[in-house]
């Protein structure tokens, strides 16, 4: 046949088609031979043209111009010249058919990213090029090995936990125990990097960081300066184990989510006191609730007004109030990066929690100074773990696109795949 049939099916580099059959609607048979005739012994490596038997061997290809392709190879079996050799006979090998395999490589390269870029189940992708879900689990296994190098060196590095399945109790011998299992994601974090995922670990305890981090390569973590976590002591111990002498920030938003479970547990704490019951929508407090949740800089004049109506009418303890000032003075503090501007605003947080006298805000108080030294590096380093933040968001739409992981080796695999193959392409684009 023609040539620009083998370059309409992709494959002239080594293949040419010696005939073309439809044997149905959408479906075509196509019967391909390689090009060369001769080919090396893989025992001896003499080389052979002597051809013995040329089989057929029905191979699995991608769909071609939206049909069906039932791809057949005749496949050379050659007997080899050399008499000295123990191997009388060998068939030709090709770099687009692994030997023995029923797929072109091409066809598991697409079944693996289909896969992995979209975040669909193994069975609808396998439904839709006509393979067994094994075929095409396996498919993905191969790829994801070959996609995910190991973790490039960094100075900055992230680190946060995301659910990995929900909380489940376990029969152990006549007792039940909570099984609670969560995912730790490491994130290159530094500003010169490609803030690509590094890796995952099980669990979100300080073994499971010491653990990862002695995996790494002493060039690895050795070229690691900060490390940006959340309040976190699990996660502070086992960074100071396994890396002694590296700075540890604490993420900023993660302070400002504490104030404002603080300025919630008040409201909640002085609603009940004063009706006896929770807050509901006959209650100005419980109304505007969010108010009291938004930074002040972001509030509207009409905000301002409706906040300060509610408070005044709805707050004779003045409680909601002192615990939103407190709130307030520490978004101010985390805003501020001079370290003459810190001291200032951290004693100004430190008097209005005095003030306020409230178990709430003296808990709040207590957190700022235990983890003081690591806020102090995130303040004047100007570091936040909104990347490691990012990535959390795409191993929860992972999860939920997959409604759930049982496997965790299968899990992780997932995550890494899907972001080793659409990262580049957002970056190109």
């Amino acid at each position: 046949m023609s040539k620009a049939t083998s370059v309409l099916l992709g494959i002239e580099d080594e293949f040419d088609v010696e005939g073309v059959v439809r044997t149905g609607p959408v479906q075509v048979k196509i019967i391909i031979e390689m090009r060369s005739g001769a080919a090396p012994c893989p025992a001896c490596g003499v080389i052979s043209t002597r051809v013995k038997d040329r089989p057929l061997r029905r191979i699995k290809d991608l769909p071609a111009s939206g049909q069906s392709v039932e791809l057949w190879w005749r496949k050379r079996r050659l007997a080899c010249l050399e008499a000295l050799c123990p191997r009388r006979s060998f068939t030709q090998v090709s770099r687009a058919i692994r030997p023995r395999a029923r797929l072109t490589e091409r066809l598991r390269d697409k079944l693996a990213r289909a896969i992995a870029a979209g975040n669909r189940a193994v069975s609808e992708v396998a439904g839709e090029f006509e393979v067994s879900w094994p075929t095409a689990h396996r498919a993905l296994v191969v790829a994801a090995a070959r996609w995910l190098p190991e973790p490039t060196p960094t100075s900055r590095l992230g680190i946060d936990e995301t659910r990995f399945r929900s909380v489940r109790w376990l029969l152990d011998g006549v007792t039940w125990k909570r099984s609670d299992p969560w995912l730790t994601s490491f994130v290159d974090c530094s500003l010169d990097g490609p803030g690509s995922l590094l890796g995952l670990a099980p669990g979100r305890t300080g073994g499971c960081v010491r653990d990862w981090l002695g995996e790494q390569t002493s060039a690895f973590r050795s070229r690691i300066e900060l490390v940006i976590i959340d309040p976190s002591a699990p996660y502070a111990s086992g960074i100071r184990a396994a890396l002694p002498g590296v700075r540890i920030a604490v993420d900023k938003w993660h302070l400002v989510a504490l104030a404002n479970q603080m300025v919630t547990e008040v409201r909640q704490r002085v609603t009940r006191d004063q009706l006896g019951r929770r807050g509901t929508t006959a209650d100005p407090v419980w109304v505007n609730r969010r108010l009291l949740l938004t930074g002040a800089d972001h509030l509207t004049p009409k905000q301002w007004a409706r906040l300060n109506s509610t408070l005044q009418r709805c707050d004779p303890t003045n409680e909601i109030a002192a615990a939103w000032a407190v709130k307030e003075r520490l978004r101010l503090l985390l805003t501020e990066h001079q370290p003459s501007r810190i001291r200032w605003r951290l004693a100004d947080f430190y008097d209005a929690a005095l003030d306020a006298a409230m178990p709430e805000t003296s808990r709040l108080a207590n957190t700022i100074q235990t983890w003081w030294p690591a806020v102090l590096v995130a303040l004047t380093e100007q570091v936040t773990n909104a990347r490691t933040e990012g990535f959390n968001r795409i191993i929860k739409q992972t999860k939920r696109v997959g409604c759930g992981y049982r496997n965790m080796a299968n899990y992780q695999r997932r995550i890494l795949s899907h972001i080793a193959v659409t990262r580049p392409l957002r970056s190109a684009a």
